[in-house]
């Protein structure tokens, strides 16, 4: 029953990897898998072992890097003006093509409207199509698809 240790040494590998988190762990588990299945065709000691250490070769040399990689990509955040994009205001000064107030986040900005034909009147909702110097460039939730 070698297919029993190694499916043993794969458990106790994720475990590790569980509580270290490297990549490492769950890696050479994966390994100890292929040498379980090695095992269980009933292929020998040095099928299993030579299976062993290609399958870990192959995770730390390519599937490692790729996913290190990953890892350290960080996550979109939006700053600053960019991250009121999308967001919804209220309209406290009838807003025009070359006018108007809202209240966005909390605060009165000078808008105008994304449609230049468009008046959008005074507590009509709208959401920031995007920003321009310190206008914001608005469109009215119930005209958006």
């Amino acid at each position: 029953m070698p297919w029993f240790v190694w499916l043993f040494a794969a458990a106790a590998l994720g475990a590790a990897e569980f509580f270290t988190l490297t990549l490492v762990f769950g890696l050479l588990a994966g390994a100890a898998l292929v040498a379980a299945v090695v095992a269980g065709v009933g292929i020998g000691l040095l099928g299993q072992l030579l299976a062993l250490g290609a399958a870990a070769a192959a995770g730390l040399v390519i599937v490692r890097p790729f996913a290190l990689r990953h890892m350290e990509q960080q996550p979109l955040t939006y700053e600053g003006t960019d991250a009121l994009i999308g967001k919804r205001a209220e309209v406290v000064r009838e807003v025009t093509a070359t006018r108007g107030l809202i209240k966005l986040s909390g605060e009165e900005w000078s808008a105008r409207a994304f449609d230049e034909s468009l008046v959008i009147p005074v507590g009509a909702l709208v959401d920031v199509m995007e920003i321009e110097g310190a206008t914001a460039i608005v469109y009215p939730r119930e005209l958006l698809p």
